[in-house]
């Protein structure tokens, strides 16, 4: 499987180039090895193959379980490293895959909006995802999608040709905190935590697609159990 996605990668290249115009900034900041966390806005359907293309190494996301049984789609998604989660229920099974993949030293795609832009507005970052990056100690690589939107909108079935910018920011650097840490206190330093990765991607993005208040909901599409170290996705998309 990994050498069909180094096969495949390059076409979806040429692809975004011809149809969609790509760019990618920031490149040099991809860690190439180690544990992280990849947090993208969420535009499109493609956002996931997009932000791959520019990886030397595999990484891996989460997707919704139908999208598996699309034909050709499901096959190409597997590629690209994507793993089936369901929404209409908790997942232990996605759940544990995902910690055993950052515990695996691999490089992780959950984003913190919880689902697509419905509008094109940057929304709120949900803590879940960073508190997972605070209870494995692993850095967060913030990435910013423009354009997306206006190529492939939600409301869409097909993309339309554009311009598409993603800009990988500077990773930020995660400490695991000690033991006498307070469930309060990881709570706060999680909503922190997602209030600088938010600030980071919407630096690249124009400012009328930022208006939403910056505020961070601890209440998240990934959102950890009071008893363990798994994450609970949530059912909106």
């Amino acid at each position: 499987m990994r050498f069909v996605f180094f096969i495949v990668r390059p076409l979806a290249l040429w692809i975004s180039r011809f149809f969609f115009k790509v760019k990618f900034r920031g490149v040099e900041n991809i860690p190439e090895e180690g544990a992280c966390i990849i947090t993208p806005n969420h535009q499109a359907y493609a956002d996931p193959i997009w932000i791959t293309i520019p990886f030397r190494r595999q990484i891996y996301y989460m997707a919704w379980a139908k999208m598996f049984k699309v034909p050709v789609l499901g096959f190409i998604m597997r590629i690209f490293g994507a793993f089936p989660v369901k929404l209409e229920s908790t997942d232990p099974k996605a759940q544990r895959e995902a910690v055993d993949l950052l515990k695996r030293n691999c490089a992780l795609v959950i984003f913190p909006e919880g689902g697509r832009t419905p509008d094109g507005q940057l929304k709120q970052f949900k803590a879940g995802a960073f508190r997972l990056a605070l209870t494995h100690g692993v850095s967060i690589l913030p990435v910013t999608i423009e354009g997306g939107y206006e190529i492939w909108p939600r409301q869409k079935t097909f993309p339309r040709t554009g311009d598409l910018t993603i800009t990988f920011h500077k990773p930020i650097l995660v400490e695991r905190p000690t033991d006498d840490v307070s469930r309060v206190e990881m709570k706060e330093r999680a909503r922190q935590l997602a209030e600088q990765t938010r600030t980071a991607v919407a630096s690249a993005l124009p400012k009328t697609s930022t208006q939403v208040e910056a505020s961070t909901s601890v209440s998240s599409s990934y959102e950890y159990e009071d008893d363990t170290d798994v994450f609970i996705q949530d059912k909106t998309h």
